[in-house]
């Protein structure tokens, strides 16, 4: 995605790639499983998908709202449809002005202060004191 002159970078929350060494220590165990048989074989699925998983998952931030990406599927939400952010445990939930709510995979509470910045100031940051969030 290019960025015309003027607009604010896009904000892209991921896995570290770090994960992607798990991939291939499970890719690595896979290979004495899988030529024992043909049907063992199809255990090489499981690090494909950690692969798409890892490589894909995540939330990308811009002026305009977030687009959600999951490993399978990807869905838009404009700053006017978010009402505002849930946090349980470590999981950031997006609800919307309908009472839907969206999970935000990899986005975790210490990344509220930069969704707040690339919101424009639509999303309060919870980092910043009283007298400022007024």
């Amino acid at each position: 995605m290019t960025a015309a002159a003027g607009d604010d970078p896009l904000l892209r929350i991921r896995l570290p790639r770090q994960v992607l060494l798990g991939v291939g220590a499970a890719a690595i165990g896979t290979v004495p499983l899988a030529f024992l048989s043909p049907w063992l074989a199809l255990l090489w699925v499981v690090p494909v998908l950690g692969l798409v998983a890892a490589l894909r998952s995540g939330v990308d931030a811009d002026r305009a709202g977030l687009r959600v990406r999951g490993p399978l599927s990807s869905r838009a939400l404009g700053w006017d449809d978010i009402r505002g952010l849930r946090i349980r445990r470590n999981t950031v939930w997006a609800v919307g002005t309908d009472g839907s709510a969206v999970r935000l995979p990899v986005v975790r509470p210490r990344h509220l202060p930069l969704l707040a910045a690339a919101s424009g100031g639509r999303l309060p940051d919870p980092t910043a004191p009283a007298s400022e969030a007024q």
